[in-house]
């Protein structure tokens, strides 16, 4: 049995991947570029992969390939349609990161909030140690307590964030990005009353072609001027020049992203422009990758593979 990871690096070089050594030969690619794949996977038992385009172009050749493992939840790299037509398996991770990811929502959000930049700077520049006075509040900020917490997309990091929100004292309202959804635990609503009514609006939607570009400038015309709209789910949920119009001309007060429409962030990305942190602050896609669950995604594909080779189908996503 032959496995390679073709994006070690995808979950950190301080995570032990040498687990996977028990199914076999273990052979590990820190990073790889598309036209390699071809070659490094031509003797392949078990693929591990994260971002990386797998198809008939890619993996055409690999003849021995019978489970393809996502260190990711999504597998849009994935040809499923070819991996089907193949016998190839495809397994995904799931519900590695929820802890994190909402964390990392609330991280965003609160310092958008309370305009932690603006007050970081006071301080650092000196500006604090001159002033005379034991405080400042020249920039003014709000509790969220009594706000409306809005969410688009009601699956486990959702019900997460809900339940945190709910818990310092916000209202919480969700519309389904699918129309599927069976909680009753929060108010669930439609779209446009999403918009209106969101003091704080955070997607956690998965990217579907009912999800892309869903937040527009007309939706984000619709929202309250004081609105903060925070996106840890997939970049092109937003589209990002619309945002920028939005923000710059104060449709919204202010947004916080982890993810962008093309990663890494491009040149021609007009957010990029935005050098206000108080307005925008974009983080580099991290809102899954605490130490914790970059640890649980490479146990939990273990897991997957594991129970492959019992000839169970766990988490697999294209049942054969």
């Amino acid at each position: 049995m032959k496995i390679v990871i073709l994006e070690r690096n995808s979950v950190g070089m301080d995570v032990d991947v040498s687990m996977f050594s028990d199914f076999g030969e273990l052979i590990s690619y820190e990073n790889t570029k598309k036209e390699e794949i071809r070659e490094r996977v031509k003797e392949a038992d078990i693929i591990i992969a994260n971002k990386l385009l797998l198809n008939e172009e890619t993996i055409g050749e690999a003849k021995n390939v019978k489970l393809i493992c996502q260190f990711a939840t999504g597998y849009d790299n994935v040809d499923l349609n070819y991996c089907k037509k193949k016998g190839i398996k495809v397994a995904n991770t799931v519900d590695y990161c929820t802890e994190t990811v909402a964390q990392h929502t609330f991280a965003l959000a609160f310092y958008i909030l309370e305009k932690l930049n603006y007050y970081d700077q006071f301080v650092k520049s000196g500006e604090y140690a001159k002033s005379g006075r034991f405080t400042n509040f020249d920039k003014m900020f709000t509790e969220i307590c009594g706000k409306t917490w809005g969410i688009a997309g009601m699956g486990n990091i959702g019900k997460k964030v809900a339940k945190i929100a709910q818990a310092f004292g916000c209202r919480v309202i969700f519309y389904s990005t699918s129309g599927k959804s069976i909680c009753r635990d929060y108010r669930q609503v439609d779209f446009d009353t999403l918009l209106a009514e969101s003091d704080i609006l955070s997607l956690h939607c998965p990217l579907t072609e009912t999800t892309r570009n869903l937040i527009r400038l007309d939706a984000m015309k619709k929202m309250k001027k004081s609105a903060l709209l925070i996106n840890v789910a997939r970049g092109a949920v937003v589209n990002n020049a619309d945002l920028y119009t939005a923000l710059m001309e104060g449709e919204i007060a202010g947004a916080g992203l982890d993810v962008v429409e093309k990663e890494p962030i491009t040149e021609d990305n007009p957010l990029a422009k935005i050098k206000d942190s108080g307005k925008l602050i974009i983080t580099p896609h991290i809102g899954w990758a605490s130490v914790e669950a970059r640890t649980r995604c490479v146990e939990e594909a273990y897991k997957n593979v594991e129970a492959f080779l019992r000839g169970e189908d766990r988490n697999i996503v294209n049942i054969l």
